[in-house]
């Protein structure tokens, strides 16, 4: 990169960046690299720079296993999932022609945990700041047992993520936390995982600075990446591994995430994306201002807890029923899947288990108030 100050500034710092991802590459272990990929700026510039790094170096030393994982919760925006499944095709294309150790990986949620699972099948609200039953099933757990897997098979990882300290002021406190303790600092909840933020100092304008500049080392631009953010002006929900970044998602900034969020009053980015082009989602966003509304309507919901006690309880039968009927007559009108089969099956084993539940706690419920004598 040439230019004036500025620019010249930066090329110090992704100087810096790159000698320390060398430095660290070149360390003496063999401990795997994982990068948290979530197709955003932040993460793809982390994965550009580890890429022309280890281009750097010559090809007898490229031995450490890179692993590059992404994770789909399975009701990201079609927008944005349409972005990143391309990406991931042209990275795992690209990157072996490089000569480079690196595997691309997708993470998905079980079966059993994922968004409709758990709204259609057990009746659980949609998701809010302070029930945010979500982050946790659909995106911790699949990305860490991931981690955990190589963890087991190589005693210690690396992990590499796109946070910066300028980036919020939550992510400002948590970085100030590791200040001066080197280079990796242990993960709070993942032993034997060691966490690497190679661009932890770089601004936002820096960062697209860089993209803008220098075209990624797997070939095509970053032109695709750059309209994404201009069509939702905002900013994606970073890959999330433990609780403290958590609070990323469903924030009030317009960013990009599930396209069900209902953590969020109202999805900006999203609606903003359908007037540059994508017209005919909005029948998904108008789906998810209903679910929230209808979700919270106290009748549509049961009087007693999944656990059996007295208070205001999951969906109703019938009011899950209309959430999956309107969703099936919304992916037809949208043409995208929005909710698979194994799902569906994985619903109506929940419901049939939920109802026999239900008559056997009315029953209990029935027993004790006769032997109270009422």
């Amino acid at each position: 990169m040439k230019g004036g100050p500025e620019i010249d500034e930066l090329s110090a710092k992704i100087l810096a960046i790159k000698t320390d991802i060398k430095e660290e590459y070149r360390a003496a272990h063999n401990k795997p690299w994982i990068i948290g990929f979530s197709g955003g700026k932040d993460s793809t510039l982390v994965l550009q720079l580890v890429v022309e790094t280890l281009l750097e170096l010559p090809w007898s030393e490229r031995s450490r296993r890179v692993h590059v994982i992404a994770n789909d919760t399975l009701v990201e925006s079609p927008i944005v999932q349409t972005y990143v499944e391309s990406l991931l095709s042209a990275l795992s294309t690209s990157l072996p022609d490089l000569s480079l150790p690196i595997e691309i990986h997708k993470t998905t949620p079980l079966v059993d945990q994922t968004f409709w699972v758990n709204l259609i099948g057990r009746g659980y609200p949609p998701p809010t700041r302070f029930f945010r039953w979500c982050t946790d099933r659909m995106k911790i757990r699949p990305t860490t047992d991931y981690i955990r897997e190589r963890i087991t098979e190589s005693g210690e990882v690396i992990l590499l993520l796109g946070v910066r300290r300028s980036e919020s002021t939550a992510r400002a406190k948590s970085a100030k936390r590791y200040d001066g303790t080197g280079r990796l600092n242990p993960h709070n909840d993942l032993p034997g995982c060691f966490v690497f933020r190679p661009i932890l100092e770089l601004t936002t304008d820096e960062v697209w600075e860089y993209l803008f500049a220098c075209a990624p080392p797997w070939a095509g631009s970053h032109q695709a990446l750059m309209k994404l953010y201009r069509d939702a002006t905002g900013g994606e929900c970073p890959v999330v591994i433990d609780t403290d970044t958590q609070p990323s998602c469903g924030s009030n900034s317009i960013r990009f995430g599930c396209w069900t969020c209902t953590v969020v009053d109202k999805d900006k980015s999203f609606r903003n994306a359908m007037e540059k082009g994508f017209e005919r989602l909005e029948p998904m966003a108008n789906f998810r201002d209903w679910l929230k509304d209808f979700c919270y309507t106290e009748e549509n919901r049961m009087t007693e807890r999944r656990n059996g006690q007295a208070g205001l309880g999951p969906l109703k039968f019938d009011a899950r029923k209309t959430v999956l009927d309107r969703l099936l007559a919304l992916q037809d009108e949208v043409k995208v899947q929005l909710i698979s089969s194994a799902e569906i099956r994985r619903i109506e084993e929940i419901w049939r288990d939920d109802a026999s539940q239900h008559v056997l706690n009315r029953a209990n419920r029935l027993l004790q108030l006769i032997g109270e004598g009422r």
